[in-house]
């Protein structure tokens, strides 16, 4: 296994960040929530503590036991974690009279320290605390300030534990990755030989020794987590691998037999389930989007539950979750609140006597589809939006129904169709049509229109976590909302989504 890098997570919106940065410099690394019980340290080359959302000075902030860490693995503590570097070990840490937010400029104090080798003196970084560091514990120096901050960076005395008050996984820091490399290369000695190649070898390995001579029953979806998922457990296990395409009657339009087609090719053993009804009875009459997630997963579970029940020796339910779905789903006292729940994230209910692998959930959307492209999987499955798992339910407000979900799909259809002509689908990260929950006025012909409204969205993003609106021509919009309007029947008005990841999620749901 390759040298990982752990993060503790004290609640910080850019945890994610850091993990980002690290895997970039081709690093394994894994996230864990501050109050995570029973952390093994010893598997770690180093140890990174993220920022936070709570003041180091509040009795109830985050607090963590360094002693198996501090002074024995590489530790950097990064804002939130510098703060409590400081005054964990008899330092002083104040309010500061003005939130010191935005960019600054570095000033290297130390220039043999090498955790800034080869970065500028004047460097530009990114602060964002209300805390500042006043004094330093007796046994720590200062190896960088800025033209505000005195302590802006530290280190202990003969210790490979550092402090730094601003954000290197940020973008604006701009030579934030150079930092962390000098602390993960220079200092920890971590190899930079995480792969897809690699990955792909060392899962198909632990696959076939989790697995053993068990079957295992995959839910494809057709999107790319559920396809790579898939192939390398067909590479692992061979026919032990089941797979089943459940038509949960929210798909886009004729995605049923277009994806069931699709895996032909792959030598993927396939049952396709319509098991529409079901779905949409369970569905009937509810509008909270939590609980339709909730209803959507439980469902998919009876299904799964029923499927796995015509194969023998079926042992494993095989989950194509990725990083994002896992971290969004976690909430602890402290770090991230939960998002919203995924259907595909958490444990089987007592009755399904199943266990469950999932290959993924430690990568990055586009870390699955560089493993994807080292598994030798085509390039327009690789390159296809990502579709949640819920489907059009979370993209129709309100209460579900047949009408809306053909509605929706067409309009779905004409957008997508029209991304893909326009030679516009590639360069986007996720795509679809939202239908609102509301009527509004218009005129067509001569006559008066109450009809409904639709949204358009579009989305650049890297893995999800965060994600800014595309700019589309103005000439495509013009050209699909007319060709929606005029080609299907109920709607008169479409809109284009104009929000970014974070304050608005990418689904309306």
């Amino acid at each position: 296994m390759e040298d990982k890098v752990l993060i503790l997570d004290f609640g910080s919106q850019y945890t994610q960040l850091i993990a980002r940065r690290v895997r970039e410099l081709n690093i394994y690394c894994e996230i864990f929530p501050f109050n995570k019980p029973s952390i093994n340290f010893s598997l770690y080359k180093a140890v990174i503590l993220s920022g936070s959302p709570h003041s180091v000075l509040n009795k109830n902030s985050p607090h963590i036991d360094l002693s198996d860490i501090k002074g024995k693995i590489p530790l950097l503590g990064v804002c939130y974690g510098a703060q409590y570097l400081a005054n964990n070990y008899d330092g002083l840490v104040s309010h500061s009279k003005t939130r010191e937010y935005g960019r600054a400029n570095l000033k290297i104090v130390d220039s043999q320290s090498i955790f800034f080798d080869n970065i500028s003196n004047e460097s530009q970084i990114w602060m964002s605390h209300s805390d500042t560091i006043k004094k330093l514990p007796h046994n720590a120096k200062i190896i960088a300030s800025s033209s505000d901050i005195e302590n802006a960076a530290f280190q202990f005395n003969d210790e490979n534990t550092f402090g730094i008050q601003f954000h290197p996984e940020v973008y604006h820091t701009t030579q934030g990755s150079e930092m962390l490399k000098n602390f993960l290369v220079g200092i920890s000695k971590i190899k930079q030989n995480w792969t897809p190649d690699s990955f792909a070898e060392m899962m198909i390995e632990k696959l076939k020794k989790q697995i053993k001579n068990d079957n295992v029953i995959l839910g494809l979806s057709g999107g790319v987590d559920s396809t790579v998922a898939a192939i390398l457990l067909k590479k692992a296990i061979g026919k032990q691998l089941k797979c089943i395409f459940v038509n949960n009657g929210l798909l886009r339009k004729n995605e049923f037999a277009l994806v069931l087609n699709q895996y032909k090719g792959l030598g993927l053993n396939v049952k396709g389930v319509d098991a529409t009804s079901l779905f949409l009875k369970n569905l009937k009459g509810e509008t909270d989007p939590e609980i339709k997630r909730k209803i959507i997963g439980n469902t998919f579970i009876d299904v799964f539950d029923e499927e796995s029940k015509n194969f023998k020796n079926v042992k494993w339910l095989a989950q194509g979750t990725i990083y994002p779905d896992v971290i969004e789903s976690i909430s602890v006292n402290g770090p991230s609140v939960t998002i919203k729940s995924h259907h595909n994230v958490g444990g089987l209910p007592d009755f399904m006597k199943l266990k469950v692998v999932e290959p993924l959930k430690m990568l990055f959307k586009d870390e699955v589809r560089k493993v994807g492209k080292s598994l030798s999987i085509k390039s327009e499955i690789l390159g296809r939006h990502p579709f949640p798992g819920p489907g059009l339910a979370i993209r129709i407000l309100g209460e579900i129904t047949i009408k809306k979900i053909k509605l929706l799909q067409e309009v779905d259809s004409i957008f997508i169709n029209g991304l893909k002509e326009w030679d516009l689908y590639n360069s986007i990260w996720q795509a679809g049509a939202i239908l609102l929950p509301v009527n509004s006025v218009g005129v067509m012909g001569d006559e008066r229109t109450y009809e409904k409204c639709v949204v358009l969205r579009a989305v650049q993003s890297t893995d999800g976590m965060t994600a800014d609106w595309v700019d589309l021509p103005y000439t495509f919009l013009q050209k699909i909302s007319n060709e929606i309007i005029n080609k299907v029947p109920g709607i008169n008005r479409v809109v284009y989504d104009i929000s970014s990841k974070p304050p608005a999620t990418i689904e309306w749901e």
